[in-house]
């Protein structure tokens, strides 16, 4: 997904035990990518299993009207 110019993105990371399950981690990424508006970024998986998720929403600037 190519970025537009002026969009701005709000990231959130998360660090995720190796000891969780793999229907535990998509439990909790589907429920705040519903309830939070929040998209995958990017996903890591280091050599002793912990998880490192990046996640990012867009910022919605209001723009006051006369």
């Amino acid at each position: 997904m190519a970025t537009s110019p002026g969009v701005e993105w709000e990231f959130d990371r998360i660090t995720l035990s190796r000891d969780l399950s793999r229907s535990a981690v998509t439990r909790l990424l589907t429920d705040r990518a519903e309830h939070g508006g929040w998209e995958l970024d990017r996903v890591r998986i280091s050599a002793d299993g912990t998880r490192r998720v990046i996640l990012r929403r867009k910022i919605i600037r209001m723009v006051r009207t006369a």
